[in-house]
């Protein structure tokens, strides 16, 4: 009498705070076979002061998944646990791919700015705001 409970693998917690029982029950499954995913590398909890193992919402869900695969797509564990890793690269890719992209638009940002046809030619920065009153007054016929 297991009481379903959804989680999002992207939306969950990364706090490595629930013992193995409640991670066990959480996920649908016998304690001892979270013991052997974590032998075989397929989650990989953290550790407690006395060395029990704490599982986080994620691993929770990632427990969740590798019980899908197995159950209904008939996936070994060696698959599964290529299929995990696979998908952290491609997670780690995405987010490299995105910083890089963030660093290109700020370099094409720079080089639109020193290309622009005032940067440094014509005018002058100041890093503070001046207080001087420029006036200004057209020329005279006279004073040609």
């Amino acid at each position: 009498m297991y009481e379903e409970i959804n989680i999002s693998v992207e939306q969950a917690s990364d706090a490595k705070i629930l013992i193995i029982s409640v991670a066990a029950r959480m996920a649908g499954m016998h304690p001892q076979t979270l013991r052997q995913y974590d032998r075989l590398g397929l989650v990989q909890p953290g550790r407690a002061g006395g060395g029990g193992r704490r599982y986080s919402e994620r691993d929770v869900a990632l427990l969740r998944e590798v019980q899908r695969l197995s159950q209904e797509d008939g996936v070994n564990l060696a698959g599964i646990k290529r299929i995990i890793g696979l998908e952290q690269l491609v997670g780690d890719l995405q987010q490299r791919l995105h910083e890089l992209e963030s660093r290109l638009e700020e370099a094409y940002t720079r080089i639109a700015q020193m290309e622009s046809p005032y940067s440094g030619r014509d005018l002058v920065r100041q890093e503070r705001p001046s207080t001087a009153l420029v006036v200004w007054r057209p020329r005279r016929a006279a004073d040609k």
